[in-house]
């Protein structure tokens, strides 16, 4: 009996502690979010080979996802989504610009990035790498990303991505504004692309 209590009190006080982790990383985020642009400086690479830093998130809102090119499911349909609602809400292209920056760059060159994100959608510029920086980076924007083998019998083997799946949403300075939640409805996608642009 006296184990038992041990183990739930050990219990309680790891919970009391992640709860105190995300309440002060969230008034971090919002502070930061307050404050000045959302994430962290970087310098990347976009699909064409250029180089690209954050300053390319600022000067009109943007709409950026984190994801992968071999994700089966989330990433393209989000892609494909989110193309339809830029074209929607923005049909001339020139107040809203949209970015797909890859968790994934051992497998994701630039070169890669630029030919699938083409294949999917025409107003979405891909980001990437070298793999340290770019994963930097993503860490940077707080976004969750996490290698999982597909065979667990070979882990230097074939593998997937476990991500973040919402459309980060910033203003034209860069700060966070909101996010378009994987699924969420499209008319609720729509009308969240025409207030960000409205400001």
């Amino acid at each position: 009996m006296k184990t038992i209590r041990i183990v739930l009190w050990a219990a309680i006080l790891v919970m009391v502690a992640v709860l105190g982790w995300l309440t002060y990383d969230m008034t971090q985020s919002s502070q930061q979010a307050a404050s000045g642009p959302f994430g962290v400086p970087f310098t990347l690479v976009a699909q064409d080979g250029q180089p690209i830093t954050e300053q390319a998130f600022t000067g009109k809102p943007t709409a950026l996802f984190f994801g992968f090119t071999h994700c089966p499911e989330v990433c393209p349909t989000t892609l494909f989504e989110l193309n339809g609602w830029l074209e929607k809400v923005d049909p001339e292209g020139n107040r809203l610009q949209a970015y797909f920056v890859t968790v994934d760059p051992e497998r994701d060159t630039p070169e890669v990035l630029g030919q699938y994100v083409s294949n999917v959608a025409k107003r979405i510029t891909g980001i990437s790498g070298p793999p340290e920086k770019v994963l930097e980076m993503v860490k940077g924007y707080r976004v969750y990303y996490k290698k999982v083998p597909t065979d667990e019998t070979k882990p230097d083997g074939d593998y997937t991505m476990d991500h973040t799946a919402s459309v980060f949403l910033l203003d034209e300075k860069g700060q966070f504004s909101g996010t378009i939640s994987y699924g969420e409805n499209p008319d609720t996608a729509v009308k969240k692309l025409e207030n960000l642009i409205k400001g």
